[in-house]
């Protein structure tokens, strides 16, 4: 798949998935992201497209590689919209 189709995918689901945080940015944890189905299906490799956008800076979240279980209450704010 190409990485930029996913990353605007990513954007939606996030904005599905997640609310407003004090500083109006939109913001979900990792675990409500990997647990959920719609997410399962569309991405192959939800963690390098969270990198992918983490680079680009459209979302931020701590550390470097999110691992399920261990990571499940990081919040992966969403930093821009528009890709």
């Amino acid at each position: 798949m190409n990485v930029e189709h996913e990353v605007k995918l990513l954007i939606d689901e996030i904005k599905r998935l997640g609310s407003p945080g004090p500083d109006g940015k939109v913001a979900v944890t990792f675990g409500v992201l990997f647990n959920d189905d719609k997410c399962a299906n569309i991405f192959e490799a939800l963690v390098g497209t969270l990198r992918a956008a983490k680079r680009k800076k459209i979302i931020s979240y701590d550390g470097e590689l999110l691992l399920q279980g261990v990571h499940d209450n990081v919040p992966i704010t969403l930093l821009k919209e528009e890709f």
